[in-house]
């Protein structure tokens, strides 16, 4: 397993785990540049799963469905139908809406997203955009030409980004 940050208090975690498999690598200024140098600490796997730290409900069910697709079809990340409707309009709030966007072809991301560590490096040493810009591991491989599916998402493999998030957690791990 590897951690990128630059928090030394993670980093004092890790040490305290007096465990080699886990490594903590330098985080990066974005998303991606954090995956970039976690890919970077690694040469003996061909798969690489990157996942939020912010998604621990994770079930193995649903790793092992991304794993069995991705090594199907080379690269494979959950996802969910949206729900909601998306309206395009340039921000911010209060702001004019410029049209609603189709939801049946949209999907919402999930992690972890499962692909060739190979293929993933090649589409870092070939992407066309800035790596800030980058808000998916996967987007990097269709960037590349490579083929990514999807796979049926979970509810609870929800992303704790706000207190909201983290009750609906806490309501889930009591169930």
């Amino acid at each position: 397993m590897v951690i990128p940050s630059n928090d030394p208090q993670v980093i004092a975690e890790v040490a305290k785990l007096n465990d080699v498999r886990v490594i903590v690598a330098a985080g990066g200024a974005s998303r991606a540049q954090s995956v970039r140098n976690g890919l970077r600490s690694i040469r003996s796997v061909n798969w690489v799963a990157v996942h939020d730290a912010a998604r621990p409900l994770i079930s193995q069910d649903l790793i092992d469905s991304i794993l069995t697709a991705a090594v199907k079809h080379g690269a494979a990340a959950p996802a969910l139908p949206i729900a909601l409707t998306v309206k395009q309009a340039a921000g911010p709030l209060p702001a004019r809406v410029h049209r609603t966007v189709p939801r049946q072809d949209l999907w919402a991301m999930q992690t972890p997203q499962i692909m060739r560590r190979t293929d993933l490096m090649q589409a870092f040493d070939n992407c066309p955009l800035p790596l800030e810009d980058i808000t998916d591991d996967v987007q990097l491989l269709e960037l590349s030409g490579k083929d990514v599916w999807l796979v049926p998402g979970d509810e609870r493999n929800l992303k704790i980004t706000t207190t909201t998030d983290l009750r609906v957690a806490d309501l889930l791990c009591v169930s």
